[in-house]
């Protein structure tokens, strides 16, 4: 029986080569899509979790602060959940800073050193919002020693805000091609029953059963998404091995992003079966 339904989908195939390409057309560029889309905001995380972790929080310190206190500063600054890394500028380094972004000596024309010392930190990501930031130099202005804490986030959250906008609108396209797709396969598969009425009307006069009837035009559909994954995951495959190494955004995929795209490449024959149980609902074995 088995057999028989793989015999007849490919006869099916066969039959019927135009609308069989066509589905598989409209499956490979909607699987295409998706798996673009889920990459684009995957590679929008990895980018705000970069500029987040170079937003840098500058806590100067009160010129009567001693080493002793500076050491216990840095010790309590270290145990806050929220620090990522930090880095402590001593006022010599400060100074050499300084003239390095400036190209003037000040020691030229006074003779001390009026820079403080100071620490410069970075937060986890998860902690880098409007609310947690007020919170945290809040907190980081409080503590002993600590003369004035600065840092600059507007340009940041900014950044932020348009990479979300922009996530928004490529799932809306995805979607929406990703629908027009669907419905393209769906009236394909339609046209290939209708093509099939006589016959399937033959069948049922014969006592056929509806599995018997239902089963090649489902693994029809199934054959469409199997070979649009196919496609997708070659197209993956030179994407990722061939050019990526020479993109400058290389940096921004992750290990998880090549299982993203396998996982998203199974979409195609789910999908495939799911639509063409959707197309045969009405098919029964009453006349």
């Amino acid at each position: 029986m088995i057999f028989f339904w793989f015999k007849e989908s490919f006869k099916l195939i066969g039959r019927a080569k135009t609308s069989f390409f066509l589905s598989l057309i409209s499956m490979s560029i909607s699987l295409a899509l998706i798996s673009a889309a889920v990459l684009s905001v995957s590679i929008s995380n990895n980018l705000q979790d970069k500029f987040k972790s170079s937003l840098n929080i500058n806590i100067f310190l009160k010129d009567t602060i001693t080493k002793k206190e500076t050491d216990a500063l840095k010790k309590t600054i270290v145990e806050e959940e929220f620090i990522h890394s930090i880095n402590y500028i001593d006022k010599e380094k400060a100074a050499q800073i300084f003239i390095k972004d400036t190209g003037e000596d000040f020691r030229k024309l006074i003779d001390y050193n009026p820079l403080p010392a100071s620490f410069t930190v970075t937060l986890k990501s998860k902690f880098v919002d409007r609310e947690s930031i007020k919170k945290i130099t809040g907190k980081l202005s409080s503590l002993n020693g600590v003369d004035e804490v600065t840092m600059k986030y507007e340009y940041l959250y900014k950044l932020i805000y348009y990479l979300n906008k922009a996530e928004v609108y490529i799932f809306i396209l995805a979607l929406v091609i990703f629908f027009i797709s669907l419905y393209i396969i769906y009236s394909t598969i339609q046209l290939v029953i209708n093509s099939k009425y006589t016959e399937l009307n033959t069948m049922k006069l014969v006592g056929a059963k509806l599995t018997t009837i239902k089963m090649p035009i489902i693994l029809n559909g199934f054959f469409i998404g199997v070979f649009s994954s196919l496609i997708l995951i070659i197209i993956g495959y030179l994407l990722i091995y061939f050019l990526l190494p020479y993109l400058p955004i290389r940096e921004l995929f992750k290990s998880g992003d090549k299982v993203t795209v396998i996982v998203l490449s199974l979409l195609g024959p789910i999908i495939g079966v799911a639509v063409s149980i959707l197309s045969l609902r009405k098919i029964t074995l009453k006349f």
